[in-house]
C-alpha cells in the first residue's frame, strides 16, 4: 500500500497533448514574405507548448505578461500572441487565429491509456484531480473525449490565481481533493513545475510529453510504479 488517497494530474503532455493541424499553417508567411517552412512550423509548435523558459526574447511588460500568463486568460493571450509575433507570423490576424487554434480544448488530443489510467484510479477508491498551469478552461476536452464523469476536481492556474512551481497552488489541490498532501500523488511530465509538489510532501511519478501515436501507456506505466493501480 501506497498510502496515497488522491492522484492528481497535469493536463499537457500528461493526459492531453496539443497536436497541431498542419492547416493551421497554410498560407502563413514571414516578415519578408517567405511561406514558414516545416522547420518554423515546428518551432513555432514547441514555442507555442513549452511549459517552462522563455521562448523567445523578451523584456518590460512582455516579460511580465509571460509571467503571469497562466494567471489570467488576458495575460495568456498577450503572451503568446507575442511568441507568435517574434516566430516569424507577420500577421496580426494570422496570430490571432493561431492564438485561437493553440487555445481551443477541443484541438487536444488524448493519449490511448488516459480514460484507463483515470477510471482505474477511481475504480481504486483515490479521488482524481487535474491541476494545470493553463489560461483558458479545458473542462470541454474532458467532455468531448468522454470523461469528465473521472475527475473530482479541475484546479486551473487562471482560475486558482497561482501556477506550477508555487507551492501555494499543490495546497489549493490537495485542499479541493479533501486531503493532506502527504496522500496525494502528482503525475506530470515536468521536473520542475510538476515535481515541485513534493517540496509540500506529495508523491510525484514523471512521464515522458511523447507524442501520442509514440506513448501507448506511458501513463499507466509510470501510475503503476508509483503503485496506485
Amino acid at each position: 500500500m501506497t498510502g496515497y488517497e488522491g492522484v492528481l494530474f497535469d493536463f499537457s503532455g500528461t493526459l492531453f497533448r496539443l497536436e497541431p493541424d498542419p492547416q493551421w499553417f497554410a498560407g502563413l508567411v514571414a516578415a519578408d514574405g517567405r511561406p514558414l517552412d516545416d522547420a518554423a512550423q515546428r518551432e513555432l509548435q514547441h514555442r507555442m507548448t513549452v511549459p517552462v523558459g522563455l521562448p523567445v526574447p523578451m523584456a518590460g511588460e512582455a516579460l511580465r505578461t509571460w509571467h503571469a500568463r497562466d494567471l489570467s486568460a488576458a495575460d495568456h493571450r498577450g503572451a503568446y500572441l507575442h511568441v507568435l509575433e517574434h516566430s516569424g507570423v507577420a500577421d496580426a490576424g494570422d496570430r490571432e487565429r493561431l492564438y485561437d487554434e493553440f487555445s481551443n480544448p477541443l484541438n487536444w488530443t488524448i493519449y490511448p491509456d488516459t480514460a484507463e489510467v483515470l477510471r482505474a484510479v477511481r475504480d481504486a477508491g483515490l479521488a482524481v484531480g487535474v491541476l494545470s498551469n493553463i489560461g483558458y478552461d479545458i473542462r470541454p476536452a474532458f467532455a468531448r473525449a468522454g470523461i469528465a464523469d473521472l475527475v473530482d476536481e479541475f484546479v486551473l492556474s487562471f482560475e486558482a490565481g497561482h501556477a506550477k512551481p508555487d507551492l501555494e497552488v499543490f495546497r489549493i489541490a490537495a485542499a479541493a481533493l479533501g486531503l493532506a498532501p502527504e496522500r496525494v500523488l502528482m503525475v506530470g511530465d515536468s521536473h520542475e513545475a510538476d515535481g515541485a509538489s513534493r517540496a509540500i510532501g506529495c508523491g510525484f511519478a514523471q512521464v515522458d510529453p511523447l507524442p501520442v501515436d509514440l506513448r501507448p501507456s506511458g501513463l499507466r506505466d509510470a501510475v503503476r510504479r508509483a503503485g496506485v493501480i
